[in-house]
């Protein structure tokens, strides 16, 4: 979901927009932020990257200073089809979050994790009133 917002804007966009706003709060953790980093560097991104007109360093500044660092341990089992997606699981709980935003199938195949509903970023902006 972040790397659509960062790159193309559109509804995930609008979430990251909320945020800004202090309309609601991103969480996330060392894992993650890592992993986002790995991603915006990636070859295949470069072109999108570079319209934005900035860095993937300067990007990953820009959402450690829209979200929450969260110490996340790991889970005891494997929860995800993906065992990656499970840092995701693991931020929420520490963070105790309401809703997970994500748009990989494998964290949206599971609807929910230990209460915490995992929604799109278009069904998490519909809890959201949009001027």
């Amino acid at each position: 979901m972040l790397v659509s917002a960062f790159l193309w804007q559109g509804t995930p966009g609008r979430l990251v927009g909320l945020a800004g706003e202090k309309e609601c709060r991103f969480f996330t953790s060392r894992v993650l932020i890592d992993e986002l980093s790995e991603v915006l560097q990636r070859k295949k991104l470069a072109k999108q990257l570079q319209a934005t007109g900035l860095t993937a360093a300067q990007m990953l500044r820009n959402y450690q200073r829209l979200s929450t660092t969260v110490t996340a341990r790991q889970l005891a089992q494997q929860v995800s089809r993906d065992a990656d997606d499970d840092s995701v699981l693991a931020c929420a709980l520490a963070a105790q979050v309401d809703l997970i935003v994500s748009g990989d199938a494998d964290l949206l195949v599971l609807k929910q994790f230990q209460g915490i509903r995992i929604v799109t970023a278009a069904q998490a902006l519909k809890s959201f009133t949009i001027p």
